[in-house]
């Protein structure tokens, strides 16, 4: 597995993926487990899998997938699978140009892209972990909700967290609104005035990130500033997170058997 996160400057971030992974290891102690950052930080993926296919190929190694066996007979593979919570921009764009370039390199290496963690069940499970850990019980019907993300230039990704707070709405509580660190709006600050010139008693901020850094940052100041009563922590290695990364991984082995057995 070559896990590829997004990458930030603040080293709270890769500390955060190495969390992660580590609660990814223990559960599959028999998949090596492999940490990449698309941006402002080392390895880049392309270096992970050029190191992979090299070492493969100068130690005469099985297959690179945990198992002994390989993702298609005969030769080394990778999954390439993204920490990323909304398929948009990185996931259609970046990692594809990626793994072009890898191919390019290294025909026989055989490549298989795992789906963007999110959406999921697991990940609203953990959202509701990180409020809980915050003091807010999930459902609570006196408890507004404003679920924020990145943002992104992606309209469908931000239509796929507006589509998650719809949902999330019925799972009690008074109200779920959708907020946008960039790109996008409304903003943190703008839900959650809004929610309380609603007449919300309590609006708490549910932060969808991964790990922390600039944007969680700046959603937290401003979504206090703005009234709000708790901003939960990022998602970071929540035993639903780590869940749902063996989830992906396993899912994309099941694609490749079953496309290598028709």
């Amino acid at each position: 597995m070559v896990a590829v996160a997004h990458g930030s400057r603040d080293p709270r971030a890769a500390a955060t993926v190495t969390e992660l992974l580590g609660a990814v290891r223990a559960r599959r102690p028999d998949v090596p487990v492999h940490a990449s950052f698309l941006d402002h930080a080392p390895p880049a993926p392309d270096r992970v899998l050029d190191g992979l296919a090299r070492q493969s190929r100068s130690s005469g190694a099985r297959p690179l997938n945990g198992g002994g066996r390989g993702l298609e007979d005969g030769a080394p593979g990778a999954v390439v699978l993204p920490l990323l919570l909304t398929a948009a921009y990185h996931s259609k764009t970046d990692i594809p140009g990626v793994l072009n370039r890898v191919r390019g390199l290294h025909p026989r290496l055989r490549l298989r892209t795992a789906a963007t963690l999110g959406p999921h069940t697991l990940l609203m499970e953990a959202l509701e972990r990180r409020l809980r850990d915050a003091g807010v019980e999930p459902g609570d019907p006196d408890t507004a909700v404003v679920l924020v993300s990145a943002g992104s230039s992606d309209a469908s990704a931000n239509a796929t967290i507006a589509g998650l707070a719809r949902g999330w709405r019925a799972r009690g509580w008074r109200a779920v609104e959708p907020a946008y660190a960039s790109a996008a709006g409304p903003k943190p600050g703008e839900a959650v005035a809004a929610l309380r010139g609603a007449g919300a008693p309590r609006v708490a901020v549910a932060s969808y990130f991964l790990a922390p850094g600039f944007f969680a940052d700046k959603v937290r100041e401003e979504a206090l500033a703005a009234g709000a009563d708790v901003v939960s922590p990022v998602l970071g290695a929540a035993p639903e997170v780590a869940e749902l990364v063996v989830h992906r991984y396993a899912e994309a082995l099941r694609t490749v058997r079953a496309a290598t057995a028709v």
